[in-house]
C-alpha cells in the first residue's frame, strides 16, 4: 500500500511539471446580474431580458422601482430569474445586512432597464431612496443603463448632463434608438433592442475573464 501512495505521488509530481500553462475561463453561470427595472412603458422587455440572461448561464436578481410595478408583475420577473424580487426596502429579510447591500456585494453587473430619466437622475446624485438606487451607489460592479423615455425627455440640456456626468464615472450607456414611442411622438427614446443589451452584458461580464492559469 505504501508503494501504490509513493507511485501515484509520484505520478501526480510528474503530470504537474509537465502539465503547459493554459487559458481558463470562468464559467458563466458563476455570474450574477442584478436587473433594474424603472417606471417605463417598456418595462414589460424586462421579462425577456431577464429570460435572455438566466438562458445565458447568469445569476439574475430583478429590483424594480415601485412605478415598474405598475407596468409588470414582481412575480412574472421572480418566475423567470429563479429568485425573489425586491421592490422596497421592506422586502429585505436578512437579519443583520440589508439585502439591498448583499446584491450590490453579489452583483458582477447591474443592469438597468428600462432606466428613466427619473432614476438616471437619481444616479447621477448619488440618491438612495430605493434598493435600485442605493444598490447603484453601493456596489462596485460594472453597470450597464439602457434608457427609455419620451425624446424631449431624453434630449433636455438637464437628462444630458446627468447621463454625462455618469459616464464620467464609468457608467455605460447604450441607446435609446429612434422610433415610435409610446406617447404617440417620433424620436430618439425607445429602449435599445433587448437582444442587444444582452449582448453588452455579456461581453460586460466576460472582457475580464480570461485569467493565465
Amino acid at each position: 500500500m505504501d508503494d501504490m501512495a509513493a507511485m501515484e505521488k509520484n505520478f501526480k509530481r510528474k503530470l504537474e511539471r509537465v502539465r503547459p500553462r493554459k487559458v481558463v475561463n470562468i464559467p458563466a453561470d458563476r455570474k450574477s446580474v442584478v436587473l433594474g427595472v424603472t417606471g417605463s412603458i417598456a418595462a414589460y422587455k424586462s421579462a425577456e431580458l431577464a429570460s435572455l440572461l438566466v438562458k445565458q448561464g447568469h445569476e439574475v436578481f430583478a429590483v424594480m422601482t415601485h412605478d415598474a410595478a405598475e407596468f409588470i408583475s414582481p412575480l412574472t420577473l421572480q418566475t423567470l430569474s429563479k429568485n425573489p424580487v425586491m421592490t422596497s426596502f421592506f422586502d429585505e429579510k436578512e437579519s443583520w445586512r440589508p439585502g439591498h447591500i448583499g446584491l450590490a456585494d453579489r452583483a458582477n453587473l447591474l443592469l438597468i432597464a428600462p432606466a428613466t430619466a427619473h432614476v438616471i437622475a437619481e444616479l447621477a446624485q448619488g440618491l438612495a431612496g430605493h434598493p435600485l438606487a442605493a444598490i447603484a451607489l453601493a456596489t462596485r460592479a460594472p453597470i450597464l443603463v439602457a434608457p427609455a423615455m419620451n425624446g424631449k425627455m431624453w434630449s433636455h440640456p438637464a437628462t444630458q448632463e446627468n447621463v454625462e456626468k455618469l459616464k464620467a464615472r464609468g457608467v455605460e450607456f447604450i441607446g435609446p434608438e429612434e422610433g415610435m414611442l409610446a406617447c404617440g411622438y417620433e424620436g430618439l427614446g425607445r429602449l435599445w433592442k433587448v437582444n442587444e443589451i444582452a449582448f453588452r452584458a455579456e461581453f460586460l461580464l466576460t472582457q475580464h475573464d480570461t485569467l493565465i492559469a
